[in-house]
């Protein structure tokens, strides 16, 4: 509620904000607001401002000069408007030839009427167009003087090289007066055309550069070629660095808080659909995991250590100063983006308050730059490959196997028409894999044009990314175009607009991240577990039909070619973003900026199962549905208003205060609707033939959720020697109930240049030397729409009666809500050290932090009485405490050859400080076959970290000397060995007993390993010799360890499936003539479902991710061909990786969340790519 008291705006919190309350609530139903009006008003201003942005066109503000003299010439008038209005006044020595001297006194004159008492009695006319005022005699047509003025006007050039004479390019060049201006190439060549003959100041500036100012003069006979101009590098160019921060930019020197900068030239070099896929080990601090490999698949980040227990752990994403939250990966264009800054602490990321506590990554896309149009194109081809594949039995093994596992079944499969074991043993037998797999092809093309002048400036980039999987009908394809343009209005206004549009279509094969039902569901687990062989000699297994009649009877997995070539998977989404802002200067140091933000998402899948894939087949016993299908269709849109006002001011030009304010609104609305059928009588029309069939489940959800916001920013800068910063942000949101809607998020931050100081000045090899302190608060609202609000549903097929009366429908409480749900919120403590060497050569960075977070938004469990199994609650705290360190260095350089380094490395400690009152620990189940759904394979418990591994202690195989034999051949296991509760007999898995108790019972369950890394971090070299660079990239994980699942089905048949193929690696099982510890004889798995340390393995790597060779043409031969720049690239992304772990991949976890890490099963493995480029700048 806003009041004005004295002049004064106070702004109070009130009792219960209006425009948060809700007339009714019905879980999965559109609820209205009944102050919806003033987010309409936004809305619909919104879209004013969008289209306004769209027709503006600059127009000349009247301009005021002062000038006064006795008898001055007409050049020193015309210099003197030059110098105050920054136009051009544009004659010649012939025209002025005659002309007389002028006695002017005049303070703030408008322009026109200057130039009237200036030319009266002269013989003299002027015209004023696009900020060049010219000169013509009386007489003359004002287009034929223009004309010939034309004629008269020169080009000025130059080269602008450092002092190893390699190029600078995108160096900003200017003309003044006349504000003329444009940028390098690449090549480090600047052209100003059209400049009128006189005299100017050129001025030159690049980030890392020292500025440049020459005097210049530009005559009537011919251009003006300046030849190469030598840049002389800036000491301290750390400092110097713009940092992009929420809501404007920073230099670095002058940065108080923990941000990660992401080296754009490094990330380019990376042959990757989204930027997110390349940031893994780039940056201290930030954990990037691949949940799977299929395309189009996104990328986990977790920012210094998971807050969240049950939620959303994913940072914020603001996208050119628009917050979003789960972007689409794919959505933006990596040749797009032009900076990355990832906010780690609380300090910069508490002014963005909810949603915020997770970290928050800003992405800045590319703009026009002052110049000439400039045109890329860049174009890759490239070949992918699956890194590793899994040694499993062959012909000879897996019959024997099966012999041993069951000997009638093996006979009467495979050992028909007098076939023996020998007749197996030549057999090559078929490896699956080698028929799911395949070298796929990828396609990347990127063009754009950008440019513009003193008032205006544009970007168009277009995009295409076709990607075919390294696993059978996988696929990825995205269409991609971008338009910016941003226009000066005047000295005083400036607006912009940036649209951009994305198509993504992926198709692929169900993969183990969802909780399904069965592990023969998965594409890969049906590659290892298919069996190599037919018992039938006239059998061609790889044949559609050939094995169907074998399914029904042994085993109810498919041929994994078959089902794989008739699954219909496919997804299609469309995101269209479009935002734009305007800014009003009234003052040089005060600027109100108005932006608005709109997205849009549709999205739809759709599955069809027909008779030859595993769940559409009628000889699997488990599916009840036959030929079935599905489609979804999900859209949301998001609309953001943002408006800022900016003052700084500098006193006695040693105190810099520079205040922001703020007030932000966002309305997120999404709705879902779908339809299956099943028993589809004409399989071949697929999705057509949907309507055929028997309808067995429809649904339509809608939902919204809105935000509003004010917040403020205060920052006080000493001589670039101390600094202070404090943030507030206050957030309402409609998910929470009354009186817990609004969340109040303040930080502070100091730091201490500590070379400006007079000790430090004789340290001349200290470049940067500063030390930051922060603390502040964020805050979490990743629940449900209406979890703070019970709900109602009215089931279709059920109802009830009143006093034996005829049954009517009713309403059931769907959900249990919690009206006393509030904002989660994490404190953050931080202190960092910065340090630069030999003028930054050597660049050092160290961060220790510590945050916990407390009323966890937790999915917790609810007592057996209140009728519900879960609901949203507060409850519990977690922290998270950890150092990052950061090391770049520039090991040599010289004119020709320069290498340089990039070390990162973070640890990072999570521990649970509380949980429900009196819970000790969280049990986690994770869903991947039925044996072991019931069984969890994790623990949380309170003083410990989250997900830690739960299970029995291995204790390898029962040999024979563990038993007593009778004289019958009994085995009895001999006194004080324990019994693993399944009859142990020799060749039998055994577990430790811990208790002591002689039996093996769930009072043995111990921890046996820990889901999260120790460390991570990243390494990256770049060399470069005269054209050639090369970038070699290494991205580690250490101390994690990974649960291969895997195993538990190929390495021991934990179900005891007939006809399951097995790894090789079980091969080496127990027999008396092989008493190995390693495996279990076939059979001798124990109790079905129990996890233990068998399958828990180190998950550490070191992965050679990136190596990109490049080499640019010289400029001569850039010269023959009409072009600025050409460059070939070859690039490989996951070349090698060192690991132990005995799985596909240790990156990879299909389970992925806090509670349940490193989870390994029948995952889509990462590719190995080789990526041959081509760049053109015309």
């Amino acid at each position: 509620m806003n009041t004005h008291s004295r002049g004064r705006l106070i702004i109070s919190q009130p009792n219960q904000c209006k425009c948060m309350q809700f007339k009714g609530i019905c879980r999965g139903r559109t609820v209205p607001w009944p102050c919806a009006q003033m987010f309409r008003a936004m809305r619909y201003t919104a879209y004013l401002l969008l289209v306004f942005f769209l027709h503006v066109s600059g127009k000349n503000i009247a301009q005021v000069v002062t000038v006064s003299g006795n008898n001055m010439p007409l050049t020193k008038v015309f210099s003197t408007i030059e110098q105050q209005t920054g136009y051009v006044v544009f004659s010649n020595k012939k025209v002025l030839s005659n002309s007389r001297p002028v006695t002017l006194h005049a303070v703030k004159m408008p322009l026109a009427q200057l130039l009237d008492i200036a030319l009266q009695g002269q013989q003299l006319g002027y015209e004023i167009s696009n900020k060049t005022i010219l000169i013509y005699k009386k007489g003359e047509t004002a287009s034929g003087a223009a004309a010939q003025a034309a004629l008269l006007t020169r080009n000025v050039t130059g080269t602008l090289e450092d002092s190893a004479a390699a190029p600078v390019e995108r160096a900003s060049v200017r003309l003044t007066p006349g504000n003329k201006g444009t940028s390098s190439d690449g090549r480090g060549n600047f052209l100003l055309a059209g400049v009128a003959p006189g005299n100017y100041t050129l001025e030159i500036s690049c980030l890392g550069y020292q500025p440049l100012r020459m005097q210049v003069t530009v005559n009537e006979s011919a251009d003006l070629q300046l030849g190469k101009i030598r840049m002389k590098q800036q000491a301290n160019t750390l400092g110097q660095v713009e940092v992009v921060v929420a809501y404007g930019t920073v230099k670095r020197a002058d940065l108080t808080g923990a941000v990660g900068q992401v080296d754009m030239a490094d990330l380019a070099k990376a042959p990757v659909a989204s930027f997110t896929e390349a940031l893994a080990g780039r940056i201290a601090g930030v954990q990037v995991s691949s949940q799977d490999g299929q395309p189009g698949k996104g990328m986990g980040i977790v920012i210094r250590g998971a807050n969240s227990l049950t939620q959303n752990n994913s940072p914020l994403y603001v996208i050119d100063g628009f917050p979003i939250e789960d972007p689409e990966d794919g959505m933006l264009n990596p040749d797009d983006i032009e900076t990355i800054n990832i906010l780690k602490d609380a300090s910069a990321t508490a002014i963005y308050g909810s949603r915020a506590a997770n970290g928050v990554i800003l992405v800045e896309t590319k703009k026009g730059r002052i110049g000439k149009p400039v045109v890329t194109f860049n174009t890759s081809y490239g070949i992918q490959q699956v890194q590793k594949t899994i040694p499993v039995m062959d012909a000879y093994e897996f019959v024997k196997y099966q012999e041993e596992l069951n000997k009638t079944s093996a006979t009467n499969a495979y050992f028909q028409n007098g076939r023996t074991l020998e007749s197996y043993r030549d057999m090559e037998g078929i490896n699956w894999q080698d028929q799911v797999f395949r070298t796929s092809p990828v396609l990347i093309s990127n063009i754009a044009i950008r440019g513009g002048s003193g008032q205006t400036r544009y970007s168009l980039s277009g995009s295409v990314y076709d990607q075919e999987g390294i696993v059978i009908n996988s696929g990825y394809s995205r269409y991609q175009g971008r338009a910016a343009i941003d226009q000066a209005i005047g000295r005083k206004l400036k607006a912009g607009v940036t649209i951009n549009y994305s198509r993504i279509n992926t198709h692929g094969q169900p993969v183990a991240e969802g909780n399904g039902p069965s592990f023969t569901t998965y594409l890969l687990s049906r590659a290892w577990g298919y069996r190599p062989v037919a018992g039938d000699p006239n059998t061609d297994l790889i044949d559609d039909d050939g094995d169907m009649a074998f399914i029904n009877q042994y085993d109810i997995r498919l041929n994994p070619i078959t089902t794989s070539n008739n699954e219909y998977n496919k997804t299609s989404t469309s995101d269209f973003l479009a935002n734009g802002y305007l800014t009003y200067s009234p003052l040089s140091n005060l600027v109100f900026r108005f932006a608005g933000s709109m997205s849009n998402r549709q999205r739809r899948g759709d599955l069809f199962f027909n008779s030859k894939t595993v769940q559409g087949s009628p000889l699997n016993p488990r599916n009840i549905r036959g030929q079935h299908g599905s489609v979804t269709y999900t859209e949301t849109s998001i609309l953001s208003n943002d408006n800022t006002v900016t003052y700084n001011t500098t006193i006695s030009n040693d105190h810099k205060i520079t205040a922001l304010g703020g007030i932000s609104f966002q309305e997120y609305k999404a709705e879902t609707y779908g339809y299956a059928a099943q028993n589809l009588p004409n399989e071949q029309l697929q999705m057509p033939g949907m309507d055929e069939g028997i309808p067995y489940t429809a649904y339509a959800t809608s939902g919204e959720n809105f935000i509003a916001s004010f917040f403020g920013r205060l920052s006080y800068n000493y001589r670039s020697k101390y600094m202070l910063e404090f943030t507030f942000r206050g957030d309402g949101s409609s998910k929470f109930a009354k009186g817990h809607k609004w969340g109040y998020f303040p930080s502070g931050s100091f730091a201490w240049n500590m070379q400006e100081e007079n000790f430090m000045k004789g340290l001349a090899f200290v470049s940067n030397s500063k030390l930051r302190a922060s603390y502040g608060s964020t805050g979490n609202n990743r629940v449900g729409n209406y979890d703070a609000y019970s709900g109602l549903s009215f089931p279709v097929g059920n109802s009830y009666s009143f006093n034996n009366g005829t049954p009517g429908k009713g309403a059931i409480i769907s959900g249990l809500g919690n009206s006393n749900l509030k904002w989660e919120t994490t404190r953050q403590l931080n202190i960092g050290y910065d340090l630069g060497l030999f003028n930054d050569r050597v660049e050092f960075t160290v961060d220790w932090y510590r945050k916990v977070t407390s009323d966890l938004l937790l999915n917790a469990d609810l007592p057996a009485t209140m009728g519900m199994l879960q609901a949203q609650q507060n409850i519990g705290k977690i922290q998270n405490q950890g150092v990052e360190f950061g090391l770049k260095t520039v090991n040599f350089r010289s004119k020709d050859f320069e290498w340089s380094s990039n070390f990162n490395i973070s640890f990072n400690k999570n521990k649970i400080l509380e949980l429900v009152r009196g819970q000790e620990a969280l049990y986690s189940t994770v869903n991947f076959e039925t044996q072991y759904n019931n069984n969890p394979p994790y623990i949380s418990q309170v003083g410990q970290p989250a997900g830690m591994f739960y299970g029995y202690i291995f204790d390898g195989v029962y040999q024979l000397s563990d038993f007593n034999k009778s004289t019958s051949g009994t085995y009895t296991l001999k006194p004080g060995v324990s019994n693993n509760g399944a009859a142990a007999q020799p060749g039998h898995i055994k577990y430790r007993d811990m208790n002591g108790d002689g039996d093996i019972t769930p009072a043995d369950l111990v921890v046996i390993g820990r889901g999260q890394p120790i460390h991570t971090g990243g390494f990256s070299n770049n060399f470069s010799y005269k054209g050639f660079d090369l970038n070699v990239f290494l991205q580690w994980s250490y101390g994690n360890d990974i649960l291969n699942a895997n195993r538990y089905m190929f390495e021991g048949n934990g179900n005891i499936r007939l006809s399951l193929n097995q790894f090789a690696s079980y091969q080496d099982r127990w027999s008396e003539s092989n008493p190995t510890n390693k495996n279990f004889k076939s059979g001798g798995q124990g109790t079905i479902g129990s996890y233990s340390s068998r399958a828990i393995e180190d998950g550490s790597y070191l992965r050679l991710k990136t190596v990109s060779l490049g080499y640019n043409l010289p400029e001569h031969v850039l010269k023959t061909l009409h072009l600025s720049k050409l460059r070939l690239t070859v690039a490989a992304q996951n070349l090698l990786t060192f690991t132990n772990y005995s799985g596909m991949d240790p990156e990879v976890s299909v389970r992925s969340s806090v509670l349940t890490p490193g989870f390994d099963f029948s995952a889509y493995p990462i590719a190995r790519t080789v990526v041959f480029g081509l760049n053109v700048t015309f």
